[in-house]
């Protein structure tokens, strides 16, 4: 059975670990990822899509000259982009936090299973946690790198506007903002950083303990060691 300290330091980092597997499944499920506002020139007047999307769905709005507003419609993401390129990392981008929600659930697992037990195999324990924990950090960075690269250079806000209503013409400018949906990796990152530093301290911790445990063997007289 593992001690008391080593319990409550798998405990606190399986804790961490599981609130990170819990984020990842709220931001792809969330569709708060980004809020834009894309002007273009009518034939009469100017008009103004707002859009909030995420990787999945969304809603937009338009607003023709001064007074008017069409209703908001709900699309889906993957039907209103004609950009292949765009469509692409769009997908990229699930299939990256579909790797890190995998990681962050083996990386609970882990520390699940140091929390209630010794594993004998080294890559179980802290080793272990610091490998999941470490890509799936990497996964969520790149997720949130990908996503403004998407939106500066393939256009997809205005890739959207345009699948939302057939009558828009040039393209003026586009404003944006990013929602809480993105900003929550931020968070997951964090969380995963709190984990390797709870069973950084731990695993420093024992290791002290064994030198201490065996300096008092370094120290004691030849003739005592002998004996």
């Amino acid at each position: 059975m593992p001690s008391r300290k080593k319990t409550a330091m798998f405990a606190f980092a399986f804790f961490t670990c599981i609130s990170s597997f819990v984020m990842i499944c709220v931001v792809l499920a969330t569709q708060h990822w980004i809020s834009s506002n894309v002007d273009f020139s009518g034939t009469n007047s100017s008009i103004t899509v707002r859009l909030t999307y995420g990787l999945f769905s969304g809603t937009c709005e338009q607003f023709v000259g001064v007074g008017l507003q069409v209703p908001e419609k709900t699309f889906q993401v993957a039907d209103n982009l004609r950009n292949s390129k765009a469509k692409s990392m769009i997908t990229a981008i699930i299939v990256i936090l579909v790797l890190s929600l995998l990681s962050s659930l083996l990386s609970s697992g882990f520390t699940c299973t140091n929390a209630v037990s010794n594993p004998y195999q080294t890559f179980l324990g802290p080793i272990g946690v610091y490998t999941w924990n470490s890509l799936c950090g990497i996964f969520i960075l790149t997720a949130m790198i990908l996503f403004p690269v998407n939106i500066e250079e393939n256009s997809l806000s205005v890739e959207l506007a345009l699948g939302c209503s057939s009558f828009l013409q040039t393209h003026i400018n586009s404003t944006h903002a990013y929602g809480y949906s993105y900003w929550i990796m931020l968070l997951i990152i964090i969380l995963n950083m709190a984990s390797i530093i709870i069973i950084y301290f731990y695993a420093h911790a024992r290791y002290s303990e064994k030198k201490e445990q065996e300096r008092p063997m370094e120290n004691a007289p030849k003739d005592v060691i002998l004996f």
